[in-house]
């Protein structure tokens, strides 16, 4: 069921309701209101120089502002360029060098942030394009203006990411592509126009909180439960208990958000029995014990087996490609993982000493087109490539970067995978692959395994090959659990099982504050970065157990 986009965000009838977090509870606004503010928010930024066709560079957080003044931004013509938040281990100066550099390439008419941020953006930046903060845009008392949203080829959404494995680039995302992808995520979630409850706490800078959950609401006139990731990170029952206080359908998130929303939970008890049809889970590796865990975790408050829905996607895509049929329980299936390095499927028994289980990310959705490598061929390990009615016209500003991505209609994802019996199996990113004496290992597999050990925080693992002319030097990087007094048996536990998972030494382990490991925004570590960092010495480790 696609829609007119325009038309669905300012329908005058609507009646959902947008409950957004202000830092203290929710405030409950009808979606009709959000729109008639953000008319009002249009006419600011058309006298501040906004006009159709121009762009509009934003730092997009969880705020009710932000949320009107999205729409506000298309009503008067511009084209939002949602620049990435700053992530963990990023320092202040850095992070303006790099909003810096990309509002450079955007050469944008105004940036919008919240008021407590205006102060905080930096000099050489301001002295560029004019800082304003939402509500600047309700000031002055301009005349009401024409709405001017872009058409449905233009762009009208420039989606930076966070730069998981290089420097942020901006997927140039038009109305139709963002239109098709709404109806491919009604398919997906089996969503009841007018008649869902969406909750959500992912940052609305990244994908799955943008297009996934607020602008999905929106179009097809659901309830939102808006909340943020800071409250999550202090508070990670609370995703949970919205979604029972408010009756939530419909979610999205990651793996490691799922472990941590339930083992938070503990004893405590939850406000109403959960009417949770879809959650979504994406954004990294989807853990099968992760899924089952909090299932069993839930069930008593009425979850079911068919509640997770494992995804991929990706901004290049707007969001989503493939999923899980959302009637359907998830699937897994084991297999040999030095097979899977070579390039080869095999399944095996749970028991075989290098079996790993994944998790099948699903089937292609309505329109796409999914293939491993050239071939197309099922039970090979290669790169996946996507078709879609979604696909972004590439990277904004950025044409070189864009040739090499994007050919003859197909997204080379640089993300590794195969599939089998239509389904989809992730094994990593092409960038995650690192050779050790002559053959390939997959570093995501061993953070995976590393993570799930009780004194290392889950998701909070990366490896990294330091090797040079003299060959590899795989040293890991972890934050533990608690405040271990001895960091030596932790540091042996992980040796073994990247001995055990891929038969590699390491050469150190290096213990990290709490926070500091860099990470995007969604929760993908930032590989790219930890090595950087471990070559500037920028990094001041807890503890080093070196091998």
């Amino acid at each position: 069921m696609r829609i007119d986009f325009w038309k669905a965000l300012t329908n005058g009838s609507a009646r959902g309701v947008l409950h957004a977090w202000n830092g203290e509870t929710f405030e409950h606004t009808p979606w009709r209101e959000v729109a008639a503010d953000a008319h009002t928010m249009a006419a600011g930024l058309r006298a501040a120089g906004v006009r159709p066709g121009t762009r509009v560079a934003t730092i997009l957080t969880n705020t009710p502002q932000t949320v009107r003044g999205l729409l506000a931004v298309w009503l008067a013509g511009g084209a939002v360029a949602s620049l990435p938040l700053p992530t963990r281990g990023q320092s202040v100066e850095n992070y303006g060098h790099q909003v810096s550099a990309l509002a450079g390439g955007l050469e944008p008419a105004v940036l919008l942030v919240d008021d407590w941020l205006t102060s905080m953006v930096p000099a050489d930046l301001t002295s560029q394009v004019p800082v304003l903060g939402w509500s600047a845009l309700r000031e002055g008392g301009a005349a009401p203006i024409e709405p001017s949203p872009p058409g449905p080829e233009e762009i009208a959404f420039i989606q930076y990411s966070s730069g998981s494995t290089s420097v942020p680039k901006g997927c140039a995302l038009t109305t139709r592509a963002i239109e098709e992808q709404l109806a491919i995520i009604l398919h997906l979630t089996g969503g009841r126009p007018g008649n869902d409850t969406v909750a959500s706490w992912l940052p609305l800078s990244h994908d799955m909180g943008m297009f996934g959950c607020l602008l999905y609401s929106w179009a097809y006139d659901f309830d939102f439960v808006l909340s943020t990731p800071e409250r999550f990170g202090m508070a990670p029952r609370s995703w949970f208990r919205d979604m029972s206080e408010y009756q939530a359908t419909m979610t999205a998130g990651t793996s490691t958000a799922v472990y941590l929303a339930a083992r938070a939970q503990g004893r405590a008890e939850l406000p109403r029995e959960l009417r949770l049809r879809a959650a979504v889970i994406g954004a990294e590796r989807v853990e099968w014990q992760t899924l089952t865990a909090a299932t069993e975790k839930f069930r008593p408050y009425g979850l079911t087996d068919t509640a997770f829905q494992p995804a991929y996607g990706m901004a290049e895509a707007t969001l989503a490609v493939t999923g899980k049929p959302w009637a359907q329980a998830p699937v897994s299936r084991v297999f040999d993982g030095a097979a899977l390095v070579d390039g080869k499927v095999m399944e095996v028994e749970e028991d075989h000493p290098r079996a790993t289980r994944l998790v099948s990310n699903g089937v292609a959705l309505p329109g796409v087109e999914v293939r491993a490598g050239d071939t197309g061929e099922d039970g090979l390990v290669s790169e996946i490539m996507v078709a879609s009615p979604s696909l972004a016209q590439g990277y904004y500003n950025d044409p070189a970067r864009t040739a090499a991505r994007f050919t003859d209609g197909w997204l080379h994802t640089d993300d590794l995978g195969f599939l089998l019996d239509g389904e989809l199996y992730v094994v990593g990113r092409a960038d995650d692959m690192i050779s050790v004496g002559g053959r390939k290992i997959y570093a995501g597999e061993i953070e995976a395994a590393v993570g799930s050990l009780e004194q290392v925080r889950k998701g909070c693992a990366a490896l990294v090959d330091l090797g040079g002319a003299a060959g590899s030097r795989l040293v890991l990087m972890m934050e533990a659990q608690g405040k271990p007094q001895d960091y030596a048996p932790i540091a042996d536990s992980a040796a073994a099982v990247a001995r055990e998972r891929s038969g590699v030494a390491l050469a150190a382990c290096l213990f990290l504050p709490r926070g500091t490991l860099p990470k995007t925004p969604s929760g993908k570590i930032q590989h790219y970065r930890c090595r950087a960092m471990l070559e500037d010495g920028s990094l001041e480790p807890l503890a080093t157990v070196e091998y």
